[in-house]
């Protein structure tokens, strides 16, 4: 096995949505149609090269008119649009066209002198190579003329593996298709430049147009207008107002050609009738970013859904960056900029955690809450309803951003969630994303076609995402700022023990159960730690873990008990329990505290968190140590920072390369079945399915009657298993249509007429359309794998314990494919039955490489195959290592998911 790369997630579909420039201006990309070729023309009629204007024109639509002609196995013309209505214009063109169905095609890239050194030639060949490499084209060539140096630094500049030979007067340089990690790690810089770049305008302008705000104090746009001047921004503040001359003190302009500049950000608190309006001379005057306020978009239906799509397509003709519609606004603390440009009354203190929030009333709601906490913010963004600035686009800005050392995000949909995993992955290598999903119950139920999909939650495709990206997922609003305080605030723990150092008993025990349940360990201090921690404390205190200082511990014994367990080496965290008691006050307790925190450890020990519970009711002191009202709370959040320790020490993993796989077999082998008009493939269709991506299946045969049956057992040889086929039911063991350990022919007959009566008994004869004769299981221990696919986001892929119980035990971990090495060893890992898979009272353990490579392989199926709906391998026998994984039973459904409440049957 080799490792493989994966190919960059666009926001949008590879070959249309919106595109940045490198200078940070939105463009639209779609494929060009015969309705475009007179703007194709006027854009090639400004080349300076007439080769290159023929070669372009070559590769473009051939019909005169009609829709966008997009069909990757053969041609495939792009074009970047930029200008909105009757500005509309074409900013660069590319394309390529098959030759006779080999593996090459010729491509060829043109772009606009006036935006030209902005990305968009490298931007256009990095998608038509994404599109021909899943296409099955594995080479695009051109010919490069002379004076054609722009056109090599393109794809010099894209990172792909290249040649170049003399060909004429020119080059013609052949460049190759699969994703390789340079050209990845180039496409995902240069995006995130770009994304960057776009929202500079937005979260650090200099000039601000407030659309509005009245004279009138107390309305939406009036209120804008008050906060921005009240928090000091350091930049212009223009009111723009057809009538008033000042507003707040400010002067007001009649319109935007009356500005003394353009403005980078231009907020609008206008009725939604007069938005576009609003969009399009803030366009015209060079606006870079907007903030919609205004309500009346896609959250009121479908009225409001075309309202939002032609506001989005309005502000990327401009090249301009959209906020909402339907937020609250945007604010930055940093000090040389010290915008707040909200609604309501909000005032975050500056700190390192930046909050992005889907609901703008929870939004100030997590502000105020941040405040009360003492929990700094670098800067907030209300998403709203996310017509184009998004999640994703804020964690590229974050990423970068020097004010901001922890993510927290509050979401309650996802426009792009593998495109979300991705960047959350990379992101989070350097900084923590924290996240609270809304939406957690399921809002129905469906009829599930196989157990995979029965197993697979409303909520699972969430988690596994998480999960795999390293995404820290809190329950509650209280428990996501209870991890951002530690996070933001501390360092990260370097392992998972953890000292509890206290004056009161009672909440130690509490300590010590809550940090057990959340996978943390109290570790007793060696010999000479306890032989220190004795010269420190009285006789009757407890220097075990917790370590019991009792009620009269002074703030100075504090410090010194949790000095001593951190310059020793004795614990990896510190919680520090404080119950007022007579003695030291709670902020003699902190400082003493502070004091440790602040101070470098002995050389050779590692700086460690130290948090503090102080069981009062007075506000807690504020500083550097995150204080928590109960222990449960503090353990939770240390839990929560440990895991993302461990993930992130821990080495990515990577996409594996497998031997033996046939993808065109397989995709054929489904699109038989869909042109045939089945749905679920028969048993030999799976076995063959199976067999194209190397997962071994035991031998089977189908037969339509008795007597085929029979022949079939000895051609597979016995002892064999006898099962039903049927198209419509689902379970073949509660419909007696299994029948084991047949020895001979009699056996396989009487087997076969066996299960026709159970069906005839149960009125259901009619569904019988054959057997399968299958050869017997080896030993081993029985589970499961599976897939589903989510229309969301993509396949989901399951593992855990199978047979006929799977669904009661419920014993299932899923991962988004495609998966890592690390990701299916972690889901062989992950099932709560893991002891069982190292043998338990005299059983052998069970081949736990064969069942990483069977989840490698069933990723990629499913991957490569879109086809593919669900697949139901159940059981799974997993024999000792060295004897091999065998899939007893398949089952594999071809199509779209079937929505939510909709029936499904299986064979």
């Amino acid at each position: 096995m080799s490792a493989r790369v994966d190919p960059p997630v666009s926001q949008e579909a590879p070959e249309r949505g919106r595109v940045l420039l490198r200078d940070g201006r939105a463009a639209a990309l779609a494929p060009l149609g015969g309705a475009d070729l007179a703007s194709l023309e006027r854009l090639l009629a400004r080349l300076a090269s007439p080769e290159l204007a023929a070669r372009l024109r070559s590769l473009a639509p051939k019909t005169p008119s009609g829709a966008p002609a997009f069909d990757p196995a053969t041609r495939v013309t792009l074009g970047v649009w930029g200008g909105s209505g009757p500005d509309r214009s074409l900013l660069a063109v590319g394309g390529y066209a098959r030759q006779e169905n080999g593996p090459r095609a010729e491509v060829a890239l043109a772009v606009d002198d006036a935006v030209r050194g902005l990305g968009l030639g490298t931007l256009l060949l990095e998608r038509l190579t994404w599109i021909a490499s899943g296409a099955g084209i594995d080479r695009l060539w051109a010919w490069i003329g002379p004076g054609g140096e722009a056109v090599r630094a393109v794809v010099r500049e894209s990172g792909l593996p290249f040649t170049e030979r003399p060909a004429g007067a020119g080059v013609e340089v052949e460049i190759l298709t699969a994703p390789t990690d340079e050209g990845v790690r180039r496409a995902e810089e240069r995006d995130r430049v770009a994304t960057v770049a776009s929202l500079v305008p937005l979260l650090r302008p200099r000039r601000v147009a407030v659309v509005g705000a009245s004279e009138r104090p107390g309305g939406i746009g009036r209120r804008l207008l008050d906060n921005v001047l009240a928090h000091g921004f350091r930049g212009e503040v223009w009111p723009v107002h057809p009538h008033a001359e000042r507003i707040a003190g400010c002067r007001a302009y009649p319109s935007f050609d009356a500005l003394p500049a353009a403005p980078d950000l231009v907020v609008v608190a206008v009725p939604a009738s007069a938005v576009e309006t609003v969009v399009d001379e803030a366009g015209r005057a060079g606006a870079r970013a907007l903030v919609v306020i205004t309500a009346g978009y896609a959250e009121v239906g479908p009225a409001g859904r075309e309202r939002q799509r032609a506001l989005l397509e309005r502000a990327r003709g401009w090249g301009m960056r959209l906020l909402g519609p339907n937020c609250l606004g945007v604010i930055n603390t940093a000090p040389d900029v010290r915008l707040d440009a909200v609604f309501a009354p909000v005032d975050p203190a500056p700190g390192p955690v930046a909050v992005g929030s889907q609901s703008g009333a929870l939004g100030a709601a997590l502000l105020d809450y941040a405040r009360e906490q003492g929990i700094g913010v670098s800067s907030f963004v209300s998403l709203g309803n996310k017509a184009d600035v998004s999640g994703n686009d804020l964690l590229q800005y974050w990423e970068a951003d020097p004010d901001t050392r922890v993510i927290v995000l509050y979401l309650e949909s996802f426009g792009n969630p593998r495109r979300f995993g991705r960047l959350a992955r990379r992101v989070g290598r350097a900084k923590p994303v924290l996240v609270v999903k809304a939406g957690r119950s399921p809002a129905g139920s469906r009829a599930a076609g196989s157990h995979t999909a029965a197993l697979a939650a409303s909520e699972t495709a969430v988690d596994a995402l998480f999960r795999q990206a390293g995404v820290v997922r809190a329950d509650t609003l209280e428990e996501l700022f209870d991890v951002a305080a530690l996070l933001g605030r501390q360092p990260l723990p370097p392992g998972p023990r953890v000292a509890v150092v206290t004056n009161a008993g009672g909440p130690a025990i509490l300590a010590a159960d809550a940090l057990a349940a959340a996978g943390l360990e109290l570790a007793p201090p060696d010999e000479a730690t306890t032989a220190a921690l004795r010269s420190l404390l009285p006789p009757e205190a407890s220097t075990l873990n917790p370590v019991d200082m009792i009620a009269s511990a002074s703030a100075s014994t504090y410090a010194a008990v949790v000095r001593t367990l951190r310059d020793a080496g004795a614990c990896d965290a510190a919680l520090a329990i404080f119950v007022p008691a007579g003695g030291a006050s709670a902020a003699e307790v902190y400082a003493a505290l502070e004091e440790v925190a602040q101070d470098a450890p002995v050389p050779g020990a590692s700086p460690i968190p130290l948090l503090a519970c102080f069981m009062q009711t007075e506000p807690p002191p504020r500083g550097s140590i995150p204080v928590y009202r109960f222990p449960e709370s503090a353990a939770r959040a240390l839990g929560a920072a440990w895991r993302y320790a461990r993930w992130r020490r821990e080495p990515p993993g990577e996409l594996v390369d497998l031997v033996g796989t046939d993808i065109a077999r397989g995709r054929s082998l489904c699109r038989q079945a869909l042109a045939a008009g089945r749905h679920w493939l028969d048993p030999a269709a799976c076995q063959d399915l199976l067999e194209a991506f190397g997962i071994r299946a035991l031998p089977l045969r189908t037969a339509p009657d008795v007597d085929g049956a029979v022949e079939a057992a000895r051609a597979v040889g016995y002892p064999v298993a006898v099962k039903m086929v049927s198209d419509t039911l689902v379970h073949k063991t509660e419909w007696g249509g299994v029948r084991l350990g047949l020895t001979g022919d009699d056996a396989v007959r009487a087997a076969c007429q066996g299960i026709a009566d159970a069906l005839a008994a149960a009125g259901r004869a009619g569904d019988l359309r054959g057997f399968a004769v299958q050869a017997m299981a080896p030993p081993g221990m029985e589970l499961m794998a599976g897939s589903v696919a989510d229309p969301l986001f993509g396949p989901l892929v399951a593992f855990g314990l199978g047979g006929v119980d799977v669904e009661a035990a419920a014993d299932v971990v899923f991962r988004i494919a495609p998966l890592t090495d690390r990701d299916a060893r972690a889901m062989v890992e992950g099932i709560r039955a893991r002891r069982r898979l190292d043998g338990t009272r005299g059983r052998p353990g069970v081949d736990r490489d064969g069942l990483v490579d069977l989840l490698l392989r069933l990723s990629r199926l499913v991957e490569e195959l879109p086809e593919v709906a669900e697949v139901d391998l159940n059981p799974v026998v997993a024999g000792p290592p060295g004897n091999g994984v065998w899939v007893v039973d398949a089952r594999v459904r071809v199509g779209m998911p079937a929505p939510t409440g909709e029936a499904r049957s299986a064979p």
